[in-house]
């Protein structure tokens, strides 16, 4: 391969720079600070591009980056980069989410220290010559129940610091398992149970639609008036004003603020000036060392794609996807988007077949497509076909790869098992004509449906006239059928029901839809 050319547009920590520049097989542009109309202009110069969070690399430049390779991003958030238009195209985009782990649960220890602690304000306090040891008296970590709410990478790192500090520890993550939670000595429960027995609570989930506002008027409530409320994750997990009040009437005994709704916080946050409140300006990342780790790493991965040795922290789909290959990596994304959304709790674990010439060879692609489908179901955003397996083993879902799951005879199919405490659901799907990927069976019904679109999924009895109501229904309000397939398990049984529609019917269609007696379960999902 020819040289190739790497542009560092923002600014980056040494180790990473001396790393490009011990780099024998890359020519290196570092110009931080480029207007978006010279970057731009020059763009199509190179094979990679290094970005913090300064620069915007929008789908017009990367449209224009016809040379680009991989888009390297140091740091966890890729807001600032087309990361559609990138996959599109055919850019890698890779990130580096492990790097300020441990920074970010120091950073949360030492807010959970400095409230307990009044470290910030008696430091004032001296400051401006005040002495008054009483005023300032705090509380021991030690023996203190601390929940942590997110059990991810960053979780886990808070749970072994805390340890060290005597405190017993619990957790919420609605997808890990309790054997991995166990693992770290770490007891599972649900929100509102880990809300009443904290003393401490620290967050440390993802933002999405499921999780912004969590901490509220309504979930405040369920807290200790003794409670400290940690924040190092993201501003948006909290309804600050709900949080302002109790913290004013002493229904929170404290709080430590790292991240905000908006930053940097107007003067109009309610959470700001508050005496039982420890700000800080979203440190949680800036360490020495986290940034030399961030900048490092997005190198190593940025030379590693150049030169063709691996792939890693990808955000977006990095295979090479041919003609043969794509359709059953869609067929494998689909069955696990389906898996997680009709089991009825946590999957602990996925067995994945693939059988037939030409398929077989395939097993690791279709199982990983099975994983990725499955884990968008929980994880909003940045699931993809290289990071599914490590998210997969950090929530604690076992993989394996096993031989009869499918009771059909295909010559070539997939198939996938999950296993749920207490329960099981098997899933195939085969591909005709090189190109249709169909859904052949879902435990013990067996039907020919196509897992893409809005979907309805419907399970009833087996009796006469269901097709005709739920059909006159969907009229009545205006959705149209595209296709509709269904299977049964026996005669006089239940009929599973896979209706694919043009548009997303309104929850009242729903309503109407679970009102039919011969309905037993009804749920729309986007494939």
């Amino acid at each position: 391969m020819d040289r190739s050319r790497v542009l560092v547009a923002d600014r980056i920590g040494a180790t990473g720079l001396a790393a490009l520049e011990a780099a024998t097989d890359v020519d290196v542009d570092i110009k931080p600070g480029l207007a978006p109309e010279v970057l731009l202009d020059i763009i199509d110069r190179y094979e990679a591009v290094i970005v913090r969070s300064a620069t915007t690399l929008d789908a017009g430049l990367i449209e224009a980056a016809t040379r680009l390779v991989v888009v390297g991003r140091a740091g966890v958030g890729v807001d600032n980069i087309a990361v559609d238009a990138a996959t599109r195209r055919g850019v890698i985009v890779t990130n580096t989410p492990a790097a300020n782990s441990i920074a970010t649960a120091e950073q949360a220890m030492s807010l959970m220290l400095s409230v307990a602690r009044h470290t910030a304000h008696s430091h004032s306090a001296v400051a401006s010559g005040e002495w008054n040891r009483g005023k300032f008296t705090g509380i021991e970590l030690a023996g203190k129940t601390l929940g942590i709410v997110g059990f991810g990478r960053i979780g886990r790192e808070v749970a072994r610091r805390a340890r060290a500090f005597g405190m017993e520890l619990i957790a919420f993550d609605p997808y890990v398992t309790e054997l991995a939670a166990r693992e770290q000595s770490v007891t599972l429960m649900e929100l509102e149970d880990l809300l009443q027995r904290s003393d401490i609570v620290s967050l440390h989930c993802a933002l999405s639609a499921d999780t912004e506002r969590m901490i509220n008027a309504e979930t405040v409530a369920l807290m200790k008036p003794t409670a400290i409320l940690i924040n190092a994750a993201r501003g948006g997990l909290l309804d600050e004003s709900a949080v302002a009040a109790a913290l004013g009437e002493g229904r929170l005994a404290g709080a430590g603020v790292d991240v905000y709704s908006s930053e940097p916080p107007s003067a109009a946050n309610p959470l700001i000036g508050l005496p039982n409140v420890v700000h800080t300006p979203h440190l949680g990342a800036s360490t020495a060392e986290a940034q030399s780790d961030v900048a490092r790493q997005v190198v190593e991965q940025v030379l590693d794609v150049l030169r063709g040795e691996g792939i890693r922290n990808s955000v977006n789909f990095p295979f090479r996807m041919d003609p043969e290959t794509a359709p059953w990596l869609d067929l494998a994304s689909g069955m696990g988007k389906l898996q997680f959304a009709m089991a009825p709790s946590r999957i602990e674990r996925i067995e994945v077949e693939a059988r037939g010439e030409g398929v077989a060879e395939h097993i690791r692609a279709v199982a990983t497509g099975v994983l990725a489908g499955l884990l968008t179901g929980f994880i909003p955003e940045g699931v993809n076909l290289v990071n599914a397996p490590t998210l997969a083993a950090d929530h604690g879902i076992a993989v394996s790869q096993t031989e009869g799951i499918g009771a059909l005879d295909y010559p070539n199919m997939i198939s996938c098992r999950v296993f749920w405490d207490g329960g099981d659901r098997t899933m195939s799907g085969v591909v005709f004509g090189g190109r249709e990927g169909r859904i052949v069976q879902v435990s013990s019904y067996h039907l020919d449906a196509k897992p893409q679109g809005i979907v309805l999924l419907m399970l009833n009895t087996d009796v006469p006239g269901v097709i005709g109501q739920v059909g006159t229904l969907l009229g009545e309000h205006g959705v149209n059928i595209a296709e509709w397939r269904l299977g049964r398990d026996e005669v006089g049984g239940h009929a599973l029901s896979f209706i694919n529609l043009d548009t997303w019917p309104d929850e009242e269609v729903l309503v109407e839809l679970r009102a039919v007696p011969a309905v037993v379960k009804a749920m729309v999902l986007d494939l």
